[in-house]
């Protein structure tokens, strides 16, 4: 069982740098000019996320507006049967 554990292990690990090394290679850009470009586009994700947080709670609100309407509709009917 052990001998099982040690082999998957190993295993594990030589994917890891083999996944690494093929990474490495097949890198487009340098580390730097990777940084550079993930630092300056997080200024538009974070635009991306602020926009998501806005409809967001534009559809909260139409939703509660809507079961409101509902209800209202609901006890209208109630009300005339």
């Amino acid at each position: 069982m052990a001998s099982d554990r040690t082999s998957n292990v190993l295993w594990f690990a030589a994917g890891v740098s083999l996944g690494a090394a093929i990474g490495l290679l097949a890198a487009p850009a340098s580390g730097a000019e990777t940084r550079r470009y993930l630092a300056d586009h997080a200024g538009s994700a974070r635009d991306y996320v602020d926009r998501g947080r806005e409809l967001y709670e534009k559809g909260r609100e139409l939703a509660d507006e809507a079961a409101h309407m509902y209800e209202e509709g609901r006890h209208l009917v109630e009300d005339v049967s």
